[in-house]
């Protein structure tokens, strides 16, 4: 399995648009984020976890011509935001299948209406596939077993995924421990961490940090990271040794 992180920063982005702040005038590649998502790719299929207002110039970056479908974690537009620009894979490889919880399917649905209508369609809209996850059931993508991981940004509810030994949680404040326990025995960890001080409805560094110690991933790697985190090389020097920041663009193997 290889993932590829298309975008580790938070809902603004870094650089922050008008900001003077020293991270945001860095000439390091590494922090300069969009938005966040990753692409999961494993026996010939692709599959996204979030598609926020970056996501055509992410697809771009990465070369990818074909997708098997879309996980969504939440609603919110840096996590949504780029539906529309599913457009050229319905066009090559008709209808693409979406899975999210069925409230965050419920809003995409009023908010990108011309995608989900069924009669009188507009020819040049995306097709879409919506299926509704269940939080108490495994999702099967192609015979791969995927299982949803519920937990709370400050009071909304998301969705995280664990795929097989890998799993990936975004926006994350508080999880209970059933959760938790779903989250065992993980390789690589992929984690939200916004800034060093406290968020209402994000871990900050400390906290991230004594979640990792909770779960014990033989990896984990940071994302939806904000210019108030720091440097991306100073916090890197910073972190245990089996911790890591993302940055857009990086890949990994998880066998």
């Amino acid at each position: 399995m290889k993932i590829t992180f298309l975008g580790t920063g938070t809902s603004t982005g870094i650089p922050l648009i008008g900001s003077n702040h020293p991270v945001c005038l860095s000439q390091n590649t590494k922090d300069k984020r969009l938005r966040s998502s990753v692409k999961i790719d494993f026996d010939n299929y692709t599959y996204i976890i979030d598609c926020g207002p970056d996501f055509r110039q992410q697809m771009i970056n990465c070369n990818c011509n074909k997708i098997d479908g879309i996980l969504f974690t939440h609603e919110h537009a840096d996590h949504t935001a780029g539906l529309d620009d599913i457009r050229p894979f319905c066009f090559r490889h008709g209808a693409l299948p979406i899975y999210g919880h069925k409230r965050v399917l419920d809003n995409l649905s009023n908010r990108f209406s011309y995608i989900f209508k069924k009669d009188n369609k507009y020819p040049g809209a995306p097709t879409i596939i919506p299926n509704y996850i269940d939080p108490n059931s495994h999702l099967n993508l192609n015979k791969f077993n995927v299982v949803p991981i519920s937990y709370l940004h400050a009071d909304l509810q998301v969705y995280g995924y664990r795929f097989e030994n890998f799993a990936y949680l975004t926006d994350l404040k508080t999880i209970e421990d059933n959760e938790i326990k779903k989250l065992k025995n993980l390789d690589v960890l992929v984690l939200n961490t916004i800034r060093i001080e406290p968020h209402f409805s994000h871990l900050n560094l400390e906290e991230a940090l004594d979640l990792i110690k909770i779960i014990k991933p033989k990896k984990t790697y940071l994302t939806h990271i904000s210019h108030m985190l720091g440097f991306h090389d100073d916090v890197e020097k910073k972190l245990p040794k089996n911790v890591h920041l993302s940055y857009d663009g990086l890949i990994i193997e998880v066998n």
